[in-house]
C-alpha cells in the first residue's frame, strides 16, 4: 500500500508565501507523475500543478508565475512553492501520485493524500 502525507499548509496574509511538501511511502517501484490539486468549498477539485518523473511541469493558468512545483524522484517527494498568494488560493490542497507501480502489484494505481488546508487572508 502507498501513502501520501502532505505538510506545510496554514494561514498566511495575501502576498505571502507557503511551501507545501508531500512524501510518498510504501512499496513503491516507480511513480509516473506527481502533483497538487485543490478544492475550495462548493467547487470541484482542480489541478494546480503536476510534474512528471522526467521533470516536465504543467500549471493551472491561475497560478503560473506564482507557484513552482519540484520533485525528488529518489525520495518520492513533491513540493509546491507558493508565492504572491491571493485569497482565491484558499483551499484544501491535495497531493497526487499518478500511475504508481509497486513491488507487490503489476497494476498502476493513482493515490491521494488527505489534504492540507491553505488559508489566505486579505
Amino acid at each position: 500500500q502507498v501513502q501520501l502525507v502532505e505538510s506545510g499548509g496554514g494561514l498566511v496574509q495575501a502576498g505571502g508565501s507557503l511551501r507545501l511538501s508531500c512524501a510518498a511511502s510504501g512499496s513503491i517501484f516507480r511513480i509516473n507523475a506527481m502533483g497538487w490539486y485543490r478544492q475550495s468549498p462548493g467547487k470541484q477539485r482542480e489541478l494546480v500543478a503536476t510534474i512528471t518523473s522526467g521533470g516536465s511541469t504543467n500549471y493551472a493558468d491561475s497560478v503560473k508565475g506564482r507557484f513552482t512545483i519540484s520533485r525528488e524522484n529518489a525520495k518520492n517527494t513533491v513540493s509546491l512553492q507558493m508565492n504572491s498568494l491571493k485569497p482565491q488560493d484558499t483551499a484544501v490542497y491535495y497531493c497526487n501520485a499518478e500511475r504508481v507501480l509497486t513491488t507487490t502489484s503489476i497494476f498502476a494505481t493513482d493515490y491521494w493524500g488527505k489534504g492540507t488546508l491553505v488559508t489566505v487572508s486579505s
